[in-house]
């Protein structure tokens, strides 16, 4: 008699040891890793926190490994156990450890990792300015139902935010929080300040007790702000430039901003800058494509003519300056791209929001790890390479080949 048709999900091919490779990658990690061994140490424990967070990195760059039991299974593997020393371990000790270990251990790593790498942006103008341009940006991470922690629109609507501070030199996160979905942006970025740099926001950042608390941490400030913001002239509109008019750059003032209730805040002038971004060409034979706006669920025409209207303490930088800086903001939206589509990362590896940061947080130090090995920004294609390498279809000499015809960008002169 014929067997009906099967109609659920497709069972999974078993794993095999020859499908993960590339220890002697994540044995350069291992050693950062050592000290978070002690952690919460206990006679019964099986799985410690640096073999955890191994674990993690194991993950992201073996792409067959696709889930906490595709984790659980490679755990057995010889090659797991005598090259890099990991323990096996069962689903139940994994979970646990996503709720007891803390993240922010894993804070200095990354610092640590971070002061390894140089400057990779080519754009010699970044480089010279004082202050260290620092895009910063919140995302929304995926979110299962029972995870009642990660609130957003409502009871049936589950995310995470990732808030992120993005090193637009060196290409890599500066600081990381992980909230729930309706997690306060300008609150997160208020109690992770540091001094130093020019952090570049949109408009969802615009608050005038933010911008007073960038500048008393010796820091400053590009941010874009609604184009009725209240302000009063303090002097004539400068004079604009051949350069600044070609760039769209309509007016350049110093003010004072805030209405009455508010303008004590920021005493001090800053400067307002209004630069016109042109509507963009439709595709040929077509009309511009739309987008679905998350909340309404509703289509919109993507417009792109528009005036930004941005806001500095930056007095004495080129205003065709100023709009380069704001549009490398758009770096950190290609890093979300990339944390949750190439690296997939937004996967639910732990449910508490614990576990989640840590999760997180080793998926930043594998971004960070690409770029010490490259010395370029994380691309789909070196990360392929990579992860061919893992799933042992690139030898070790044809990996250190292509790594090697990496050469660092050239500073632009």
């Amino acid at each position: 008699m014929k067997k009906p048709p099967h109609h659920g999900r497709p069972a999974k091919p078993t794993l095999k040891p020859r499908d993960v490779q590339g220890v002697k990658f994540i044995t350069q990690i291992l050693d950062l890793l050592a000290p978070l061994h002690e952690h919460r140490d206990d006679p019964k424990r099986t799985l410690h926190y640096d073999e955890y967070c191994a674990f993690l990195l194991l993950y992201f760059f073996s792409p067959i490994l696709t889930s906490m039991r595709g984790l659980q299974q490679a755990s057995q593997f010889d090659k797991i156990k005598t090259k890099l020393g990991l323990p096996r371990f069962s689903l139940g000790s994994f979970s646990e450890a996503g709720a007891v270990f803390d993240p922010e251990l894993l804070v200095p790593i990354m610092e640590q990792i971070g002061q390894r790498l140089a400057d990779i942006e080519p754009d010699a103008r970044l480089g010279a300015l004082a202050r260290r341009p620092t895009a910063v940006d919140g995302t929304l991470l995926h979110a299962l139902p029972q995870m009642v922690w990660a609130l957003w629109l409502d009871e049936f609507n589950h995310a995470a935010k990732l808030h992120l501070q993005l090193d637009l030199l060196k290409g890599v996160p500066l600081a990381a929080t992980l909230t729930a979905g309706q997690g306060s942006e300008t609150r997160q970025l208020r109690e992770n300040l540091q001094s130093g740099r020019l952090y570049i926001t949109d408009r969802g950042y615009f608050d005038y007790d933010l911008l007073a608390a960038i500048l008393a941490a010796d820091s400053s400030f590009l941010t874009r702000v609604h184009d009725n913001i209240a302000y009063e002239p303090l002097e004539e509109p400068r004079p604009l430039s051949a350069a600044a008019l070609k760039a769209g750059v309509e007016l350049d003032q110093l003010v004072r901003v805030g209405c009455k209730k508010n303008r004590d805040k920021i005493e001090r002038p800053l400067r307002l800058v209004r630069i016109h971004v042109p509507d963009a060409p439709a595709p040929a034979g077509g009309r511009k494509p739309n987008r679905v706006d998350a909340k309404t669920k509703m289509f919109r025409t993507r417009q792109t003519d528009h005036t930004l209207t941005l806001l500095t303490d930056q007095l004495e930088l080129d205003v065709e300056l100023l709009g380069i800086l704001f549009r490398y903001r758009w770096q950190i939206e290609l890093f979300f791209r990339w944390l949750k589509r190439v690296l997939q990362a937004d996967r639910p590896l732990a449910l508490s929001q614990n576990g989640m940061t840590i999760v997180m947080y080793c998926a930043l130090i594998a971004s960070m790890l690409v770029v010490l090995w490259t010395g370029k920004k994380p691309t789909k294609r070196t990360f392929e390479l990579i992860c061919f390498y893992f799933a042992g279809w690139v030898s070790d000499e044809e990996l250190l080949m292509h790594l090697a015809r990496l050469e660092p960008a050239e500073k632009t002169k």
